[in-house]
């Protein structure tokens, strides 16, 4: 698609599944201004469920980048819509070396693009503690980076479940409310000098900071199990 084209079919879909997500799951969220403008951006969040890359580009109306796995994109219709959403196809998601030099080429172009590095989706509920690659992604980038925290979504659609849990917005609600809550930006130029390990701490609590923000932020309500 031509970048006027582009841009346009991305804000229809955007407006259709923002009205889904608010009417099916009560969808709330916070701070999207913090992503700047224009200029690469590395947005890092905490990783519940599938919901989670739609949920966050919700907050920002800068078109966002995403990593999927290759094997979403087999099915011609299917792929052809993820590529045109700006969902980028690799082996595996995070910061794996495929998605690690998909990424840098990403924010080599000025793009924001949306990484997991926990890796995958937590079987708990609770943030699995960080990949080390995404220590080499920020060494290779002077990228701002912005916390992302996510709520909501395991509950909503955990990976041990087929289908989703709903809690409409007009119905008291329920365990599937989601919220997300975007932090401002973290200065990259921080991070290169840490050792590893305080690298990743550092930035699991700013990630763990901005998912309890998005879990005050939950529509709340009796949540029957």
């Amino acid at each position: 698609m031509s970048g006027w084209l582009s841009t346009a079919w991305y804000e229809v879909c955007r407006c259709h599944i923002m009205a889904g997500l608010t009417l099916g799951f009560s969808l709330r969220f916070e701070g999207g201004r913090n992503i700047p403008a224009e200029g690469p951006a590395l947005l890092i969040a905490n990783h519940e469920s599938f919901l989670d890359p739609i949920a966050v580009g919700l907050t920002t109306t800068r078109q966002l980048r995403y990593l999927a796995r290759k094997t979403l994109f087999t099915t011609p219709l299917f792929g052809g819509f993820l590529r045109s959403v700006g969902c980028v196809p690799v082996d595996q998601e995070g910061v794996a070396k495929d998605g690690l030099k998909a990424v840098l080429d990403l924010l080599s172009q000025g793009r924001a693009v949306l990484v997991f590095p926990e890796g995958e989706r937590t079987t708990t509920g609770q943030m699995n503690p960080l990949k080390p690659g995404i220590q080499l992604l920020i060494k290779r980038t002077q990228a701002p980076i912005v916390p992302v925290g996510i709520a909501g979504a395991f509950d909503a659609f955990p990976r041990s479940r087929k289908f989703p849990r709903f809690s409409p917005l007009f119905m008291p609600a329920g365990r599937g409310t989601m919220a997300v809550s975007v932090g401002p930006p973290l200065d990259a130029r921080h991070y290169l000098e840490l050792p590893r390990d305080k690298l990743l701490i550092e930035l699991q609590e700013a990630i763990q900071a901005m998912k309890d923000r998005a879990e005050r932020l939950r529509r709340k309500g009796e949540r029957p199990a």
